[in-house]
């Protein structure tokens, strides 16, 4: 592998972070500029396997091998063989040079995995397993990145990880079930709350469907809140980012809250100040609703 082909992979991961909007930084300009290749490579292999995972209109088999393949060339990259891909290759470079687990790369495989195999949860816990390998991993890698090991920043980090994959399936919900025919709603909340998957198929809005959704939200909140220690706990810049995020992930479920079902709001160029300025000040607290 000579230096310039490693460079080109790193920009390939750079230029695929940048190509997909999201509400939540990637790779952003609060972190060092020494981890921005390892993140943007972080994302790179997560986003790639989603799609391999979603994409297209492969039979379900073809997908599960397709994110097999992907595992592999992972693995057999990290052995020294020749990557398939430039993803692989940026991938493989940073796991080798931070002692990033492979282990949190192969859960979040898992997930993907799961996305084929299954689209209901009969209760909070079991989606909350799915959140476990499908969202807590990246937050972890991004913990090693920054050199922390500690049992509390990395629950505080899941609690983080896994409010934003939970806020991610509100502004999808009904894109979800109608592209993949998935809900990402317990399904006992849905009978306890009275709505039915037909209702959410249709898009009908009803005192039933807010008063379940508004429930989800303050959970959801919640949960983020308890992670939001973390980013008053790390210095520097990786606090500010976290800081950010997590501020971000509160003005989403402001605009979910303040909005009709089925909305999928962004954050705007002004939030994104809004998010910086107290991300710097170390205010602007996640609210209680």
């Amino acid at each position: 592998m000579s230096h310039p082909e490693l460079a080109r992979a790193y920009r390939h991961c750079r230029a695929l972070a940048r190509s997909h909007y999201e509400n939540f930084p990637v790779a952003s300009l609060l972190l060092p500029r020494r981890l921005r290749d390892p993140v943007a490579a972080i994302y790179a292999f997560a986003r790639h396997a989603d799609d391999l995972a979603d994409e297209g209109d492969a039979p379900p088999e073809a997908r599960l091998a397709a994110l097999a393949d992907w595992e592999t060339g992972l693995l057999e990259t990290l052995a020294g063989q020749p990557a398939p891909e430039p993803i692989l290759l940026a991938c493989s470079n940073s796991i080798l040079r931070f002692g990033l687990p492979v282990e949190l790369f192969q859960d979040l495989l898992s997930a993907f995995r799961q996305d084929v195999t299954q689209t209901r949860y009969d209760d909070f816990g079991e989606l909350m397993q799915y959140c476990r390998r499908s969202a807590n991993p990246v937050g972890r890698l991004l913990l090693r990145l920054h050199g922390v090991v500690d049992p509390r920043r990395e629950a505080e980090s899941d609690a983080i990880c896994s409010a934003l994959q939970l806020i991610n399936f509100y502004q999808d919900l009904r894109q979800d079930i109608l592209e993949n025919d998935r809900i990402y709603l317990p399904l006992d909340e849905l009978e306890r709350f009275e709505v039915s998957e037909d209702d959410l198929r249709a898009g009908r809005d009803s005192t039933a469907l807010r008063r379940l959704l508004q429930f989800q939200y303050n959970r959801a909140r919640r949960l983020l809140r308890s992670g939001a220690p973390l980013g008053r706990a790390l210095r520097g810049r990786f606090g500010l980012e976290i800081r950010a995020i997590v501020l971000g992930g509160s003005r989403v479920l402001d605009r979910l809250q303040n909005s009709a079902p089925f909305a999928r709001p962004r954050l705007t160029t002004g939030d994104r100040l809004w998010l910086l300025w107290h991300a710097l000040r170390k205010t602007g607290p996640v609210p209680q609703k």
